[in-house]
Protein backbone atom coordinates (compact mmCIF):
# COMPACT_ATOMS: atom_id res chain seq x y z
CA UNK A 1 0.00 0.00 0.00
CA UNK A 2 1.54 3.18 -1.05
CA UNK A 3 2.20 5.86 1.90
CA UNK A 4 0.17 8.88 0.00
CA UNK A 5 -2.92 9.33 -1.46
CA UNK A 6 -4.05 11.00 -4.72
CA UNK A 7 -7.64 12.24 -4.45
CA UNK A 8 -10.01 14.82 -6.17
CA UNK A 9 -8.83 18.24 -5.91
CA UNK A 10 -10.93 20.38 -3.07
CA UNK A 11 -11.61 24.41 -2.76
CA UNK A 12 -9.07 23.76 0.37
CA UNK A 13 -6.14 22.56 -1.69
CA UNK A 14 -5.66 25.69 -3.73
CA UNK A 15 -3.08 27.54 -1.58
CA UNK A 16 -1.21 24.07 -1.18
CA UNK A 17 -1.63 23.40 -5.24
CA UNK A 18 -0.11 27.12 -6.12
CA UNK A 19 2.28 26.74 -3.54
CA UNK A 20 3.34 23.36 -5.48
CA UNK A 21 3.54 25.11 -8.80
CA UNK A 22 5.18 28.03 -7.53
CA UNK A 23 8.09 26.36 -5.95
CA UNK A 24 8.38 23.53 -8.58
CA UNK A 25 8.73 25.17 -11.65
CA UNK A 26 11.42 27.70 -10.66
CA UNK A 27 13.51 24.53 -9.88
CA UNK A 28 13.65 23.83 -13.26
CA UNK A 29 13.47 27.17 -14.97
CA UNK A 30 10.22 27.39 -16.21
CA UNK A 31 9.39 30.76 -14.24
CA UNK A 32 9.62 33.13 -17.05
CA UNK A 33 6.91 34.35 -19.69
CA UNK A 34 5.75 31.47 -21.10
CA UNK A 35 5.12 29.12 -18.84
CA UNK A 36 2.11 27.27 -16.68
CA UNK A 37 3.45 29.23 -13.28
CA UNK A 38 1.99 32.28 -15.00
CA UNK A 39 -1.74 30.69 -15.72
CA UNK A 40 -4.77 32.57 -13.84
CA UNK A 41 -6.15 29.33 -12.80
CA UNK A 42 -2.53 28.89 -10.42
CA UNK A 43 -5.04 30.74 -7.84
CA UNK A 44 -7.73 28.58 -7.76
CA UNK A 45 -7.38 25.49 -9.18
CA UNK A 46 -10.29 23.64 -7.91
CA UNK A 47 -12.81 26.10 -10.05
CA UNK A 48 -11.02 25.63 -13.51
CA UNK A 49 -11.29 21.60 -13.10
CA UNK A 50 -14.59 22.04 -12.58
CA UNK A 51 -15.02 22.44 -15.77
CA UNK A 52 -16.76 19.65 -17.99
CA UNK A 53 -14.26 17.34 -19.22
CA UNK A 54 -11.72 18.21 -17.07
CA UNK A 55 -10.34 16.70 -13.53
CA UNK A 56 -7.26 17.58 -11.30
CA UNK A 57 -5.88 15.34 -8.58
CA UNK A 58 -3.58 16.21 -5.51
CA UNK A 59 -1.09 13.78 -3.74
CA UNK A 60 -1.48 14.35 -0.25
CA UNK A 61 1.05 12.78 2.13
CA UNK A 62 0.36 13.01 6.20
CA UNK A 63 -1.97 15.26 5.84
CA UNK A 64 0.02 17.42 3.66
CA UNK A 65 -0.09 18.33 -0.10
CA UNK A 66 2.98 17.35 -2.09
CA UNK A 67 2.12 17.25 -5.79
CA UNK A 68 -0.54 17.67 -8.09
CA UNK A 69 -1.94 17.22 -12.08
CA UNK A 70 -5.36 17.08 -14.10
CA UNK A 71 -6.11 16.73 -17.85
CA UNK A 72 -8.51 19.04 -19.26
CA UNK A 73 -9.52 19.55 -23.41
CA UNK A 74 -6.63 20.40 -25.33
CA UNK A 75 -7.06 24.61 -25.62
CA UNK A 76 -6.99 25.12 -29.23
CA UNK A 77 -7.19 21.53 -30.17
CA UNK A 78 -9.30 18.74 -31.92
CA UNK A 79 -12.67 17.62 -29.37
CA UNK A 80 -10.54 13.87 -28.72
CA UNK A 81 -7.70 15.05 -27.46
CA UNK A 82 -7.16 16.45 -23.87
CA UNK A 83 -4.34 18.05 -22.05
CA UNK A 84 -1.93 16.42 -18.94
CA UNK A 85 -1.73 19.75 -17.29
CA UNK A 86 0.48 20.82 -14.12
CA UNK A 87 1.73 17.88 -13.07
CA UNK A 88 4.51 19.01 -10.36
CA UNK A 89 5.53 17.62 -7.07
CA UNK A 90 7.71 18.31 -4.63
CA UNK A 91 10.89 16.67 -3.24
CA UNK A 92 9.16 14.56 -0.97
CA UNK A 93 6.64 13.45 -3.24
CA UNK A 94 9.11 12.66 -6.13
CA UNK A 95 10.69 8.55 -6.00
CA UNK A 96 8.14 7.09 -4.19
CA UNK A 97 5.54 6.04 -7.30
CA UNK A 98 3.35 9.23 -6.98
CA UNK A 99 4.43 9.96 -10.51
CA UNK A 100 3.35 6.91 -12.31
CA UNK A 101 0.04 6.35 -10.48
CA UNK A 102 -0.79 10.11 -10.75
CA UNK A 103 -0.42 9.15 -14.59
CA UNK A 104 -2.27 6.18 -14.13
CA UNK A 105 -5.40 8.35 -12.36
CA UNK A 106 -5.39 11.21 -14.99
CA UNK A 107 -5.26 8.11 -18.41
CA UNK A 108 -8.47 6.95 -16.53
CA UNK A 109 -9.69 10.11 -15.80
CA UNK A 110 -9.06 11.03 -19.61
CA UNK A 111 -10.60 7.79 -20.90
CA UNK A 112 -13.54 8.40 -18.98
CA UNK A 113 -14.39 11.59 -20.41
CA UNK A 114 -14.28 10.02 -23.58
CA UNK A 115 -10.55 11.33 -25.09
CA UNK A 116 -8.68 9.05 -28.10
CA UNK A 117 -5.26 11.12 -27.67
CA UNK A 118 -3.82 12.95 -24.29
CA UNK A 119 -1.21 15.63 -25.34
CA UNK A 120 1.75 17.21 -22.67
CA UNK A 121 3.99 19.82 -22.93
CA UNK A 122 7.39 19.55 -21.15
CA UNK A 123 10.67 21.55 -20.81
CA UNK A 124 14.29 20.66 -21.66
CA UNK A 125 16.16 19.40 -18.16
CA UNK A 126 13.03 18.12 -16.90
CA UNK A 127 14.31 14.66 -17.46
CA UNK A 128 12.65 12.38 -14.74
CA UNK A 129 9.12 13.32 -16.34
CA UNK A 130 10.01 12.74 -19.50
CA UNK A 131 11.21 9.69 -18.48
CA UNK A 132 7.98 8.70 -16.65
CA UNK A 133 5.97 9.66 -19.98
CA UNK A 134 7.94 7.57 -22.45
CA UNK A 135 7.09 5.10 -19.86
CA UNK A 136 3.91 5.41 -19.92
CA UNK A 137 3.25 5.47 -23.79
CA UNK A 138 3.73 8.97 -24.87
CA UNK A 139 5.57 9.58 -27.79
CA UNK A 140 7.64 12.95 -28.82
CA UNK A 141 6.51 14.97 -31.34
CA UNK A 142 7.76 17.32 -33.61
CA UNK A 143 5.95 20.54 -32.57
CA UNK A 144 3.43 22.03 -30.53
CA UNK A 145 -0.28 21.11 -30.34
CA UNK A 146 -3.11 23.36 -30.10
CA UNK A 147 -3.02 26.59 -28.26
CA UNK A 148 -2.16 26.66 -24.61
CA UNK A 149 0.03 30.08 -24.98
CA UNK A 150 3.16 27.68 -23.00
CA UNK A 151 5.68 29.28 -25.89
CA UNK A 152 8.28 28.83 -23.67
CA UNK A 153 8.00 24.71 -23.55
CA UNK A 154 10.59 23.33 -26.10
CA UNK A 155 9.20 19.55 -25.83
CA UNK A 156 5.97 17.57 -27.02
CA UNK A 157 4.45 14.64 -26.36
CA UNK A 158 1.15 12.61 -27.27
CA UNK A 159 -0.27 9.47 -26.46
CA UNK A 160 -3.02 7.48 -27.75
CA UNK A 161 -5.96 6.39 -25.10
Amino acid sequence: MPHFLIRPIEPRDNAAVASVIRAVMPEFGADGPGFAIHDAEVDDMHTAYTHARSAYFVVERDGRVIGGGGIAPLEGGDMDVCELRKMYFLPEARGIGAGGEMMLRCLDAARHFGFARCYLETLTGMDAAQTLYRRHGFTTLPEQMGGTGHFSCDRFYLREL
